[in-house]
């Protein structure tokens, strides 16, 4: 760590030896701490650091836990630059004072982003603590705020290209990135540190005291894990953003969450770039229409996305809230599939937009319509019901939400998107799989037999299974094997890096009973382990009682990625061979197209 670091525990305490204090904290499971960091001249963040949160919205997988970013710069004129969780509001707003008061300062301004409650959350306690700032965000996000404070406040509504001069040659050049990944977001570039400011993008959930990506392979995964999740769905947008910020000369990016990115700026950023280059190549795209801060529409809209992006196609993000109709029409126009989270049936802007959409279809879009748990949707056979009505039919039965969204309501709601996005590719991926390898090359290929195993994994509400023979012992020390995982698998999303999952290993001639029921094509969010008998092991993933010879605790340490699937290395942790006088099955095929 580096001069003008700090930390301030939940208690107040000030540290001398500020590491090993870090450490401290993490090592004995205090939840949050705040450091403040000297990222360039006149300009520092405020990290409040949350090592214990594993998970993040539900769906988003969260080994490391998570930091929130906030950012202080000192012109003539003082800007603060996003805020942090509610859950850090007492530890937050003391340190935000105690940085203002020893510099004799007041805040002046506080740009917004975008208004997600872990960036925006105590932007009405900063109003309170300081009635005269001005607030500057975009349109949409000035708008959002006014509902999510419920007061009145300095408006500085900016748009792409606007400039705001804090003095002392700190000039905020802000550029509009919406759907990275709410609608209202944007940049802001400060010319005279080189520091772009970009909240959620090229960020991830990654807690450590040190403040920079000073280690990329241990960032790395998460990095990629996160923009899967959050801006894969938004691919299009990455590049619009991309462009826009090409010609600024940036030497740190300032996110929102995880690390900032200094060290290795132009291989990250590159990544983003491919990763949605790669993207657009898809010959299937989807509209996803949710309905912006209203129920569980936005969380649920981006597994939903995540889901469909799995599976090999496109999305783009439309909010029926805020999208300028002519825009929709273009969207929908080059989308072969449609998802529509229920609106607010009391939202006039919204039926406005779902009259426009009902108009922009056409009878060989797929469609799929949610519910958004929001209090007030509009029902799901009427809006089932009006598409029908312009000729066009369900791709699958609507998806109903009768409780408040767990850890199986999302697992559902991502299978739902991948059941929606195969439907879109199925004759592209058969094509494709056909004409793969010469017919003696997969012939040969296929001489590689197998074993023949049953992969279970749980967190918390949701499970997963899946049949599997791409399986490998792959190190004696520690003890690891490899598991390859189709990445449009539902179980896919449990086994990411620090994931825990189970090998059951299925017995030689008794296997028929487990193989039949699973291969069986499940609706979405349906129990891969209903109607099996299974006991919890000691990692909490399901061991079958029946049909298997031996089974094998594992945890995920490193994922590979390959064109359709992703090599996962595991170290063994824990197994018990539960019938010593059987083999495990093999598996032999005819050709190496298919499993």
């Amino acid at each position: 760590m580096g001069p003008g670091e700090a930390f301030a525990d939940t208690s107040m305490h000030s540290v001398a030896a500020l590491l090993p204090y870090a450490t401290f904290l993490k090592q004995t499971h205090v939840s949050a701490c705040a450091q403040v960091v000297e990222v360039a001249d006149d300009t520092i963040s405020i990290r409040s650091l949350d090592w214990d949160r594993d998970r993040f919205d539900i769906e988003f997988g969260l080994q490391e836990g998570t930091t929130y970013n906030s950012f202080l710069i000192f012109g003539e004129k003082t800007c603060l630059v996003d805020a942090s969780h509610e859950k850090f509001r007492d530890l937050y707003m003391k340190t935000l004072t105690d940085e203002l008061e020893k510099r004799g300062r007041k805040l002046d301004y506080v740009v917004v982003s975008h208004t997600e409650p872990d960036h925006s959350g105590l932007i009405p306690d900063i109003i309170d603590a300081f009635p005269d700032v001005k607030i500057a965000g975009s349109k949409v996000a000035l708008m959002y705020l006014k509902g999510l404070t419920n007061r009145d406040f300095t408006q500085n509504p900016v748009k792409g290209g606007d400039k705001i001069d804090l003095g002392k040659g700190h000039e905020l050049e802000f550029v509009m990135a919406p759907n990275l990944h709410w609608p209202d977001t944007m940049f802001s570039f400060d010319s005279s540190t080189g520091v772009l400011y970009t909240c959620d993008a090229f960020g991830l959930h990654y807690c450590d005291s040190e403040p920079f990506d000073t280690d990329l392979n241990a960032i790395a995964p998460h990095f990629r894990f996160y923009y899967d999740c959050l801006m894969k769905p938004n691919a299009r947008s990455v590049l619009s953003a991309l462009k826009r910020t090409k010609a600024m000369d940036y030497s740190t990016i300032a996110v929102g969450h995880g690390p900032l990115l200094r060290y290795n700026l132009s291989e990250l950023v590159g990544r983003y770039q491919s990763w949605s280059e790669a993207v657009g190549k898809a010959t299937a795209s989807v509209a996803v229409l949710y309905s912006s801060d209203y129920g569980y529409s936005d969380r649920l809209s981006q597994t939903l996305a995540r889901g469909i992006t799995k599976a090999g196609a496109a999305t783009e993000m439309v909010d029926v809230l805020s999208i300028d109709p002519q825009e929709l029409v273009e969207i929908v126009g080059r989308s072969t599939g449609i998802a529509l989270m229920a609106p607010p049936t009391d939202s006039a802007t919204a039926q406005k937009t779902l009259d426009t959409l009902l108009s922009a279809v056409n009878k060989k879009q797929k469609v799929l319509i949610l519910e958004s748990y929001g209090g007030r949707d509009e029902p799901v056979d009427t809006l089932t019901n009006n598409f029908v009505g312009v000729g066009v039919e369900p791709a699958l039965d609507a998806v109903r939400i009768k409780e408040v969204p767990n850890e199986g309501t999302y697992q559902g709601i991502e299978e739902a998107g991948t059941r929606l996005a195969q439907s879109l590719t199925k004759k592209e991926s058969i094509a494709k799989m056909k004409a793969s390898m010469p017919a003696e090359v997969a012939k040969s290929l296929a001489r590689v037999a197998g074993g023949l195993y049953v992969i279970t994994a749980a967190n918390k509400s949701a499970r997963g299974a899946m049949l599997a023979s791409w399986v490998a012992q792959a190190s004696f020390e520690p003890l690891g094997l490899t598991v390859a995982v189709a990445k449009d698998r539902a179980i896919e999303s449990l086994m990411q890096v620090g994931d825990t999952f189970v090998m059951n290993c299925l017995e030689e001639g008794n296997y028929s009973a487990n193989m039949k029921h699973f291969l069986k094509r499940f609706p979405p969010g349906a129990d891969r382990l209903d109607g099996i008998d299974w006991s919890p092991a000691k990692n909490g993933s399901p061991v079958l009682e029946s049909g298997i010879v031996a089974y094998i605790e594992c945890k995920v340490v490193s994922r590979m990625e390959t064109a359709d699937h992703w090599l996962t290395y595991a170290e063994v942790t824990d197994g018990a061979v539960v019938n010593s006088d059987k083999k495990t099955a093999v598996h032999r095929r005819k050709v190496a197209n298919y499993y």
